[in-house]
């Protein structure tokens, strides 16, 4: 299989031969691994039991797809990827806005996928055949694994099609095995002397609902494009990719979520998950785990290393998409090492991804209202000047900025990080929402209303006379 060539230009036609069963596929196979089980563990590691981690898990879970999934369509029009789509609101150079939060989600989580799947790996080849659990393992370990994801995102996204169409069956095999193998231990109680983390139930709870169930979706809202440019708007329906959409977050989220807070509630792990999850396996469920730690690992972190390449191709046009994917890998391979060494794992998954839940919301919501404005229809060539190094067309509007879309954006973030509350930072807004963490309604809101209000109610659409392009100076 040759390695991909084509980063962020426009998709042709002729290779738009993907479809809605082949969203599914690759949304559920890429998340079937441990860098999304964990978030199951989080409402345990807040004190909450079953029934309170599985309905914020949900209820957190529906509403991000409520967000979510319509960005799906947007690159089904555009034929390129998110951020670069977002060109059309933000200006061909004020779409950097969407590149740059692209990036960081895209680098936590596969920071995130990496250290867990490492450490769950580590901790099950202790057991299996004693290696040493010290941290030069861990970081053999750590880079092992970086460099089989490597393979994957360099060669692009038929590669990684096809692993996602195979751990979609072989993690759902692997997870059905695991529910017999922690069956024993299950208990739908919380875990003994593990408090509420924000000290009453509701704050809690809410705070899962974010943390754990909104979080999950929200990391796509740069992701989809990456997919849907391949799926022709000509042979397959909006309305089909949006419900391909729906369904394979829905299920490609839930089903590795809820078996991460099964699995946290039989082993009992409130201030850790990988050591609790490897210890209370049984013998007969180690290679399974090994393989489940390694495979959807690589399957998870190769999709997000992918679209990592594509934000850095975004952002600087001169490298090409395997150079940048090597660089990315090589930032997020650190970003692993400091997660293991010098942070707690609850403490560092809350923070960031209320964090980039704060900055992404906005960003996604005024996408969303642009798309609506102009009816879906797009001028593809002028989205692709900055990438060509020109100026001009319908998207350029102040020296290739949208001023009052970007300060929308910036005030809406703002706003939201003024507004959030993780175990390492508290805003100074958090004491007028009682203690608890509306950042991301706060942001969406703040952000999408500005950006209604000071823009015309129409996008630019094709068509629209504007200024030539011609080559930057």
């Amino acid at each position: 299989m040759p390695i991909e060539q084509r980063g962020v230009d426009t998709v042709p036609e002729a290779e738009r031969t993907s479809g809605p069963r082949d969203l599914v596929a690759i949304l559920l196979g890429s998340n079937l691994c441990l860098g999304v089980i964990v978030f199951g563990w989080l409402p345990v590691s807040f004190g909450l039991g079953l029934w309170a981690s599985v309905t914020s898990v949900v209820t957190g879970t529906l509403v991000g797809v409520a967000v979510t999934a319509p960005l799906a369509l947007v690159s089904l029009r555009t034929a390129t990827n998110l951020s670069t789509s977002s060109g059309a609101f933000f200006g061909v150079r004020g779409r950097l806005v969407g590149s740059v939060v692209g990036l960081l989600l895209s680098l936590g989580y596969t920071a995130l996928t990496l250290w867990i799947g490492g450490d769950v790996m580590v901790g099950t080849l202790a057991r299996l055949i004693g290696l040493p659990t010290g941290g030069a393992t861990h970081a053999v370990v750590y880079a092992l694994l970086a460099a089989c994801t490597v393979v994957g995102a360099v060669y692009g996204y038929r590669l990684l099609l096809k692993l996602s169409k195979a751990l979609a069956v072989g993690m759902t095999l692997l997870l059905a095995l695991g529910l017999l193998a922690y069956a024993g231990d299950f208990t739908t109680a919380a875990v003994p002397d593990t408090p509420y983390l924000l000290g009453s139930f509701w704050p809690t709870w809410l705070l899962s609902a974010v943390a754990a169930g909104l979080s999950g979706p929200v990391a796509f809202i740069t992701l989809l494009g990456d997919y849907t440019r391949y799926v022709s708007p000509e042979r397959h329906s909006s309305r089909s990719v949006w419900r391909a959409t729906c369904l394979g977050l829905l299920v490609g989220l839930l089903i590795p979520q809820l078996f991460g807070t099964f699995t946290a509630l039989a082993a009992r792990g409130s201030l850790d998950y990988a050591g609790p999850l490897v210890d209370a396996s049984p013998a007969w469920y180690l290679v399974p785990l090994l393989v489940a730690a390694t495979a959807g690992s690589v399957g998870n972190a190769g999709l997000m290393l992918y679209s990592m390449g594509l934000d850095l191709d975004a952002i600087l046009p001169r490298a090409t998409r395997a150079r940048a994917t090597l660089v990315v890998a090589a930032v997020a391979t650190a970003f692993v090492f400091l997660g293991h060494f010098a942070s707690d794992a609850q403490s560092a998954m809350t923070s960031f991804v209320l964090l980039l839940t704060a900055i992404g919301t906005p960003w996604a919501v005024i996408t969303l209202i642009g798309h609506l404005r102009c009816g879906g229809v797009y001028d593809p060539e002028a989205l692709q000047v900055y990438n060509r190094r020109s100026r001009g067309g319908i998207y350029w509007f102040s020296a290739g900025w949208h001023p009052r879309a970007t300060a929308s954006w910036a005030i809406g973030a703002a706003v939201g990080l003024a507004a959030v509350s993780t175990p390492l930072y508290e805003g100074p807004l958090i004491a007028l929402t009682g203690g608890i963490d509306c950042s991301f309604v706060l942001s969406g809101i703040v952000g999408g209303t500005l950006y209604a209000v000071l823009t015309p109610n129409r996008a630019p659409a094709a068509g629209t006379a504007a200024e030539a392009l011609v080559p930057a100076e």
